[in-house]
């Protein structure tokens, strides 16, 4: 057995500092992230975040803004992310079902792609309705026990990974999420299971509920979740299966698409 020098175990800390402060800078991305935020978020102090994150603007992975001193992603990741596109883009296959459902409910929905043990939004279509619930910014990562898009996901992977899942999150849900459930979020999958969808409340925004149904790809395997979220009180039986057909008609669609994609 080779036990990991002292080198290997810090140079495998700032591969994860870059990482976790690029996942903050992402999640941002629209209005632009702050310093002491990213510190906060990361755990680290306030000089390393610095220091790390210069060198990532050198790099071009990040840019700074001169004016507010906000942190963008810069041209690299774009760069390094066209090259890393899958055959099918899902966001671009979606994205116009995701009008239609937000346009047919009103409603905010969400499209949600798991990356390890997180779910990640990448793209997001509003409603007509008045009151606006933002759930989740495109680009938002967030533990995979948590929200209805990631827990979509999570409910129909084999029970080994889910308690993986479960294992790997548990800490970070405790700290980051004070209304956190493992209970609930059990109890959401196991009915999730025997209903074939997710209806949960946001514990980050009291009074707002969402109901999702994952994307499966040619194997069976959940790859991405697809909700809608709204206000509870507005969220009835009549509205969740409104919503529920609209998700599941485009779900069975983008899967055909899918299915062929492959095939071709």
């Amino acid at each position: 057995m080779t036990i990991p020098s002292a080198a290997t175990k810090s140079g495998t800390q700032v591969v994860q500092r870059v990482a976790a402060l690029l996942r903050g800078v992402s999640a941002r991305n629209r209005i632009g992230a702050r310093l002491i935020d990213l510190c906060t978020e990361v755990a680290i102090e306030r000089p390393t975040a610095h220091r790390i994150l210069q060198g990532l603007v050198s790099e071009g992975l990040i840019r700074q803004d001169e004016s507010t001193k906000r942190y963008f992603l810069g041209s690299a990741i774009y760069e390094m992310g066209l090259a890393a596109s899958p055959r099918t883009n899902i966001r671009d296959l979606c994205h116009p079902h995701l009008q239609h459902i937000a346009q047919a409910t009103g409603d905010t929905v969400s499209l949600t792609v798991r990356a390890g043990f997180d779910g990640v939004c990448i793209d997001r279509a509003e409603g007509a309705f008045p009151i606006k619930v933002f759930v989740l910014e495109v680009g938002k990562r967030r533990p995979l026990n948590v929200g209805g898009g990631a827990l979509a996901i999570m409910s129909f992977l084999d029970d080994n990974e889910i308690e993986r899942i479960f294992k790997v999150n548990a800490e970070r849900c405790r700290e980051k999420y004070p209304n956190y459930s493992e209970a609930n979020a059990r109890k959401t999958i196991a009915r999730a299971r025997t209903r074939g969808f997710v209806i949960s409340d946001v514990i980050e925004l009291p009074g707002v509920r969402s109901i999702a149904v994952p994307l499966r790809d040619k194997n069976n395997i959940p790859i991405a979740g697809i909700s809608v979220s709204t206000l509870t009180t507005r969220m009835d039986k009549a509205r969740s299966d409104l919503a529920l057909s609209e998700i599941s008609k485009a779900i069975e669609q983008i899967q055909q698409h899918l299915l062929t994609a492959e095939t071709d």
